[in-house]
């Protein structure tokens, strides 16, 4: 439980503990339910620039994502084209990854001709139970959860969407509450 204190006295996950900045994402943001269109697609684009970096390098950067995104209005960026791409790889206040960059295009088409919401999508590979991991340890990458949530969003034609990246989408967005026994989040 020790290990769970922050400098601040707070009892947290062990990650929460170690900035500022993850501190203030832990008690405000992470494992928090979270719907709507553009608020999901928001997430979907953070996890996916994240992957292979850490995650405080993203949430560093979400302000200067959120400019050069349109706020991650998903109809905006549906229309984004070559020039766009461009002033994004130049853009240094995000992450220029070319691949990543065109998957946040090509997902906010894909988003465009959803026959669902993208909320009951997604929200429909919340497990129905879920224990809550004793320690962050216990904590797993994957599930079989999000290997099926990347299945159905590859076959739909989402990119960038592996079965990890949605795990990590499914505890930012409060489908699953990892928040390890000991924590103050932890209901």
């Amino acid at each position: 439980m020790s290990e769970l204190i922050g400098a601040d006295g707070v009892a947290r996950c062990t990650w929460g503990n170690s900035t500022p900045d993850y501190a203030d994402y832990h008690d405000k943001e992470w494992g928090t339910p979270l719907h709507g269109q553009d608020e999901l697609y928001e997430r979907l684009c953070l996890e996916a620039f994240q992957s292979g970096l850490s995650w405080i390098t993203i949430l560093r950067k979400r302000e200067s994502f959120r400019k050069a995104f349109k706020q991650f209005k998903a109809a905006k960026v549906a229309k984004f084209g070559d020039a766009d791409v461009e002033r994004l790889m130049r853009d240094a206040s995000i992450v220029r990854n070319r691949a990543k960059i065109l998957a946040a295009i090509n997902n906010a088409r894909v988003i465009a001709d959803l026959d669902v919401p993208l909320d009951d999508l997604l929200w429909s590979f919340a497990p129905s139970s879920h224990r809550r991991p004793p320690a962050m340890a216990d904590v797993p990458a994957i599930t079989d959860e999000s290997k099926a949530m990347a299945k159905e969003l590859k076959k739909r034609g989402f990119a960038f969407l592996g079965p990890t990246t949605c795990y990590a989408l499914m505890q930012a967005t409060g489908m699953v509450d990892d928040h390890v026994k000991g924590c103050f989040r932890a209901g």
